[in-house]
């Protein structure tokens, strides 16, 4: 059994992970910025004695992580699997989005990963051993409009991990990229209502695509059992998908080329709506805008 700290336990993915793999009998460490708001874990690892313990970490901060990784440092003497999954995820235009978004998007998805991935990474080097899991997106490879800060956070995950991959295999380490589709977690509510005063009015679209999306009910205990996966498999395979929508969406980026990736958002509502439903299996066109209705001549 495996010593596995996990990033962004409170709600979602991470969730999910944390007590699947200490229902398996791994050893889990648990870590949230605020475990105080998030009681469910501890409180089942108490109740059904799992090998579960939440920590006080926040991946965007440097003192925060050198601190909850010394702590299972000293009671573990190793950890075999970092697995980063703290990450948030909004929703707007370039334009309408302040510089602070575009900040906290990277530094949470990008430097909070590649901060744990420091700090975890001499103890794996020294015994030549271990595994780092980094938790990407389907959005890591397809850049859509309105998601760009989120995209091009889980793009640098991507690139990160597939240099480091190459850096640590020597030292006997696996590297692993995850990649969910549409998955049923809060990182969906809490994307931003659109502005009904946009410059931007395809946005709703996107949003139409996400609501569509979650009626598909995808757990995230789905994207767990693939973490679980490559953890007790050994594998050495880098790209991991999870979730049934997760090729198609990326089989349907790679049939175009990057100018029809472009141009189609220029296709009519009804075509677009059209493409979702045959390509995706989404009806897409209950959560579009209702338009008004053309005044009646008498």
């Amino acid at each position: 059994m495996a010593i596995i700290l996990i990033t962004g336990c409170s709600t979602g993915i991470g969730l999910a992970t944390a007590e699947l793999l200490a229902r398996h009998g791994h050893t889990v460490y648990a870590t949230m910025r605020t475990p105080q708001h998030s009681p469910y874990l501890q409180e089942l690892a108490i109740k059904e004695n799992l090998p579960l313990t939440v920590l006080p970490m926040d991946v965007d901060t440097d003192a925060s992580v050198e601190k909850a990784i010394q702590q299972v440092l000293d009671k573990e003497d190793c950890i075999d699997v970092l697995v980063n999954n703290a990450g948030i995820g909004p929703l707007s235009p370039l334009e309408d989005t302040p510089m602070d978004v575009f900040r906290a998007t990277m530094e949470t998805n990008y430097f909070g990963t590649l901060r744990c991935i420091k700090a975890v990474l001499p103890a794996m080097r020294e015994r030549k051993s271990g595994c780092i899991i980094n938790i990407s997106s389907v959005a890591g490879k397809i850049f859509s409009n309105f998601h760009s800060h989120y995209s091009a956070s889980k793009a640098a995950v991507e690139a990160l991990s597939e240099s480091l991959g190459q850096e640590v295999k020597p030292f006997g380490i696996r590297v692993a990229i995850v990649e969910p589709g549409v998955i049923e977690t809060p990182i969906l509510e809490k994307m931003k209502s659109a502005d009904e005063h946009s410059n931007y009015p395809n946005i709703s679209r996107f949003r139409a695509f996400f609501a569509a999306s979650k009626e598909n009910h995808v757990s995230p205990m789905v994207v767990a059992e693939v973490i679980r996966n490559i953890i007790e498999s050994d594998t050495t395979q880098l790209r991991h998908t999870a979730g049934p929508d997760a090729l198609p969406l990326l089989g349907w980026r790679s049939s175009l080329t990057d100018e029809d990736w472009i141009n189609s958002v220029m296709v009519d509502e009804q075509t677009w709506a059209a493409g979702m439903k045959e390509g995706l299996h989404l009806e897409v066109m209950p959560y579009m805008p209702k338009q008004p209705q053309a005044a009646v001549l008498s």
